[in-house]
């Protein structure tokens, strides 16, 4: 069972001795992974080969399956379509040599992940590890819950520590639906919030021990704000901003010239230039404050993602990073790294929506 992170290409690659051409079929859908062909493919695809090689890209075709919308909560079992950043391929090749097609051969229960690799991660990036995050230090906001996205099908348990000892033990989720296996955990028992400074997740595949600090950022003098984003890794992904806040407007107009004259005289009151229409979109600067220089890595990630949103007002609304730069800063020449982030509200300031 192989990943496919489909913000970068996702090579088929094909190589047989005498190949002239070939047929892909891709299936995607969500639920259980099939355990035989569906034979219901949303695309197929034919090539001729070069040099008897043959080469698909498909991950741009299953990104458009996977919807991604973050609705305030962070998925919990079971997770809905909509919200969830998984989902499901099979696929089927027929190669033909020379003018006979041959027996298809099935891949079935390839797992799509709305995650990217950087070019150092080399070509179809498998990103195999349990901690759906770059950062082994959380900085977290006061007594606020804290999550981590977690690939369940490779953890054992996961354990919360205070002070060096285990106070939560959690389990890895056993729904084997394609929507549940990103879990979120968080320092939530049957309901209650718990303390903790530490966590580890027992990862099976390598058997390792991943330990993930928390670190509380304590009382803020100014109104925190939550970003969320999706990271490299297709999870949903949590950043405070603790720094000093500006909400700005812009507008922008449509006007037109029109005629106000009657029986050869016109009112000077009456404008010659009206307005068509006229909306605005509002700003927001927010100060991360002072992170680890850790936090560079979660900083470039959600520079890069696609999907963003912050808790403003007592709502869950959707954001575009304006910023097309950052200079990331280290603890050598900076001293205390702090990064100033604008970000636009995804929608117009007047309900124009029809």
């Amino acid at each position: 069972m192989g990943k496919i992170n489909v913000r970068s290409p996702y090579f088929v690659n094909l190589a047989t001795t005498n190949l002239t051409s070939a047929k892909l079929e891709i299936d995607i859908y969500t639920g259980e992974a099939n355990t035989d062909w569906q034979d219901a493919p949303q695309y197929t695809l034919f090539s001729t080969a070069i040099n008897a090689k043959i080469n698909f890209e498909i991950s741009e075709l299953i990104k458009d399956y996977i919807t991604a919308l973050f609705d305030g909560s962070f998925p919990s079992n079971p997770a809905s379509e909509s919200e969830s950043t998984t989902i499901n391929v099979d696929y089927r090749v027929t190669e033909t040599i020379n003018t006979t097609a041959q027996t298809p051969v099935d891949v079935l229960g390839e797992r799509a992940f709305y995650g990217y690799g950087y070019f150092e991660d080399g070509a179809n990036p498998q990103l195999a590890v349990a901690t759906l995050q770059s950062n082994t230090n959380i900085l977290r906001n006061n007594e606020e819950v804290f999550t981590i996205p977690i690939d369940n099908t490779n953890i054992a348990k996961v354990e919360f520590l205070l002070n060096g000892a285990v106070v939560n033990t959690q389990a890895p989720l056993s729904n084997p639906e394609i929507e549940d296996q990103i879990q979120y955990f968080q320092n939530i028992n049957s309901g209650t919030k718990f303390n903790a400074d530490q966590v580890r997740v027992f990862q099976s595949t390598p058997a390792i021990i991943i330990t993930i600090n928390i670190i509380k950022y304590g009382q803020c003098k100014y109104l925190p704000y939550k970003l969320v984003f999706i990271n490299k890794f297709g999870a949903y992904q949590e950043i405070w901003m603790f720094g000093n806040s500006k909400l700005s407007m812009s507008t922008n107009e449509d006007k037109y010239k029109s005629s106000i004259v009657t029986n050869g005289t016109y009112n000077i009151y009456d404008p010659q230039i009206k307005l068509l229409s006229k909306n605005a979109n509002q700003t927001l600067t927010l100060n991360s404050d002072y992170y680890p220089e850790s936090y560079n890595e979660i900083f470039r990630q959600l520079f890069l993602s696609e999907k963003s949103w912050i808790f403003y007002e007592g709502q869950t609304l959707g954001v575009n990073i304006v910023n097309k730069q950052i200079t990331y800063k280290t603890s050598l020449t900076d001293s205390l790294i702090n990064y100033t982030i604008d970000v636009s509200f995804a929608f117009d300031t007047i309900n124009n929506i029809r």
